[in-house]
């Protein structure tokens, strides 16, 4: 009587258990990247974040009588508030819109292609990008915010206080004049004082650009406990 062993393979099946196995492999790699990408980078940037904020303010408070000095500085020229993206949020500004100082987790100002205007001058578009997923994602919630929501900006001895005035959901990201120092997309003609968050949209992709536009409304002076304004509180 013959028996037949069973235990062998032939070429098909291995060639097939072969796949399975990388393809499973490529799973866990693809998984580990996006765990990287929008967790890790965000643990990272964080801690670099908070750092370069306790620099600052322990510098501010290093020089109390010093006056404001230069807001034009590599550290950090203050921090933004906007409530609608939470209750405590806060995040550090920094010169520069580039991949290397919004990885920082912090949110930078335009130097190029549209120099932003600084909150200090008498007109001008004060105008700010952020990752809005992964590195810190300041602007992940920026849908969050309506018109008439506040946004503020705490300089060291001012607090300058905007009014969301016009949100653009979906623009081209090659789209430089929503930039403007006369945002004229967002129905200003006139120079006046305002403020331009921008990040990209849908999230998890950067395909297009999300906008939100405010004006300033009123500025008061910092006392000396630091107390925010009625908008922060």
């Amino acid at each position: 009587m013959t028996t037949t062993k069973r235990g062998g393979r032939g070429p098909i099946a291995a060639t097939i258990s072969v796949i399975g196995e990388l393809l499973i492999t490529a799973g866990l790699v693809l998984a580990l990247f996006v765990a990287y990408s929008l967790w890790w980078t965000n643990v990272l940037a964080d801690r670099h974040e908070h750092k370069a904020a306790d620099k600052v303010r322990q510098d501010w408070a290093r020089t109390p009588d010093a006056g404001p000095g230069s807001l034009d500085t590599k550290d950090g020229i203050g921090f933004l508030h906007v409530p609608a993206m939470g209750k405590d949020y806060e995040v550090l500004v920094k010169k520069g819109t580039s991949t290397k100082v919004l990885n920082e987790g912090v949110a930078g100002y335009y130097t190029d292609p549209v120099p932003a205007a600084l909150p200090t001058a008498k007109t001008g578009n004060f105008t700010l990008a952020a990752h809005r997923d992964g590195h810190g994602a300041k602007f992940h919630n920026i849908d969050k915010i309506h018109d008439g929501d506040p946004v503020v900006f705490e300089s060291k001895d001012t607090w300058y206080v905007y009014k969301v005035y016009k949100i653009l959901d979906q623009t081209s990201k090659y789209n430089v004049a929503v930039t403007d120092q006369v945002p004229k997309e967002s129905g200003k003609t006139t120079p006046g004082r305002y403020i331009t968050l921008t990040t990209c949209t849908p999230v998890y992709t950067s395909r297009y650009r999300y906008i939100v536009w405010g004006e300033l409304v009123r500025t008061e002076k910092v006392d000396g406990a630091r107390t925010p304004p009625a908008e922060l509180r």
